[in-house]
């Protein structure tokens, strides 16, 4: 079995599972987790509000991780393939969460 693929499916996982507290507004403005930028620091209103977004993306994004690893699992692809396309996967969906979120925090 490749070593790579429980890693990949667990990773996105556990991304999606610790979106959850940000999706239910469950996280004050902390230094450590969340969406951290000046703006959401600054006003607990927009940091609830701009993370129960970014929790939400989050979690499509980690689940879609999961999926990618396991859909291209099974191409039977060579290790390095596979670790590539996973990141490759990994870094399109990453770019679109945080435009889409960068773009939320700006209207509000």
């Amino acid at each position: 079995m490749n070593v790579l693929f429980p890693f990949f499916v667990i990773s996105g996982l556990v991304v999606s599972a610790i979106s959850i507290p940000l999706i239910y507004r469950r996280i004050p403005p902390n230094g450590l987790y969340g969406f951290r930028v000046r703006k959401t620091l600054e006003n607990p209103h927009i940091w609830y509000e701009a993370n129960a977004y970014a929790g939400r993306r989050l979690f499509i994004f980690g689940l879609l991780v999961a999926l990618a690893s396991v859909g291209l699992y099974f191409l039977n692809l060579s290790l390095d393939a596979y670790a590539l396309s996973v990141l490759g996967v990994m870094t399109a969906v990453f770019a679109v969460v945080l435009a889409q979120c960068i773009r939320y925090l700006q209207r509000l």
